[in-house]
């Protein structure tokens, strides 16, 4: 049976269980269980809170884990990434009030809030500053500065909505670049009940991240169409009963779809279709 750890609350959560169920396996339910056997796939889930989950997989107790990769980083466990989900996106950052000038090199001595000690003691450290305390918070790091608490703070950034509510203002460069991902034990060797796994997320990911298009369009055209949709190991390319016509297929980044629809518009192209993708193994 595989463990595996995975978010208990937030939005990490929620993603992540989508991501589970579209890729077959048994649910949470209502009850919010600390944990699930999913007897058929040979899977059990442990509920357990994002910044615990590294430590858990890294001692051996699970096979692999959900969670962010500042969470992991942080946790200073012995784990590395195996996939990125491609969700929970976020920079983690230095912030003071708004209107004041501040560089890395300030923080020599000064005082720094946060939830992610470690990840600011090892980032200082590594570029030769010593701050003059680094303190925990559980939450609401972004009111430490007004209390008096700190001078700074360092906190997870998505859209900056937060700090600039509180008067804050990020500053120098992201500190990391953070995402949901799959975690295992660093000496851990991957399974093949392991690698199933990780094949069946990864397929829904693909189909959250492409669509399929297809369209019919001169031969006089192809090559050009051709190099705006390659597909992933070549498009399917039919003729069609029309003289000198052919049908493509060929799957595309969602991001770049209406973009690429337009210039097969462009380009003469007719009946261009894309359609979602429920799974894609790739």
């Amino acid at each position: 049976m595989i463990k595996i750890a995975v978010p208990n609350k937030g939005s990490l959560s929620e993603k992540a269980l989508q991501v589970l169920k579209e890729a077959g396996y048994k649910g949470r339910g209502l009850n919010k269980a600390l944990n699930i056997v999913d007897e058929p796939n040979g899977v059990e889930f442990f509920f357990l809170r994002p910044k615990d989950i590294a430590i858990y997989v890294a001692q051996g107790h699970l096979d692999l884990g959900i969670t962010g990769r500042d969470l992991a980083e942080d946790s200073r466990a012995n784990v590395e990434e195996v996939m990125e989900l491609g969700f929970g996106a976020s920079t983690f950052r230095f912030a003071a009030p708004q209107g004041e000038t501040w560089a890395v090199e300030d923080l020599q001595g000064k005082r720094i809030a946060t939830s992610y000690p470690h990840l600011v003691e090892d980032y200082l450290g590594a570029r030769g500053i010593t701050p003059g305390q680094v303190i925990r918070l559980d939450g609401a790091v972004e009111i430490s500065i007004k209390l008096g608490v700190a001078d700074v703070i360092a906190d997870v950034v998505s859209t900056g909505a937060t700090l600039r509510q509180q008067g804050l203002a990020p500053f120098g460069e992201p500190i990391i670049a953070s995402e949901a991902g799959v975690v295992k034990r660093k000496d851990m060797v991957l399974g093949d009940g392991h690698v199933k796994v990780l094949k069946r997320i990864e397929g829904i990911l693909n189909a959250h991240n492409y669509l399929m298009i297809d369209y019919n369009v001169s031969r006089d055209s192809l090559d050009e169409v051709l190099a705006l949709t390659p597909g992933i190991t070549g498009p399917t390319v039919s003729p069609l009963s029309r003289e000198n016509w052919v049908a493509v297929r060929a799957m595309v980044p969602r991001k770049e779809a209406n973009r690429i629809m337009d210039a097969l518009t462009d380009l003469g192209a007719e009946g261009t279709i894309a359609t979602e993708l429920r799974i894609a193994r790739l």
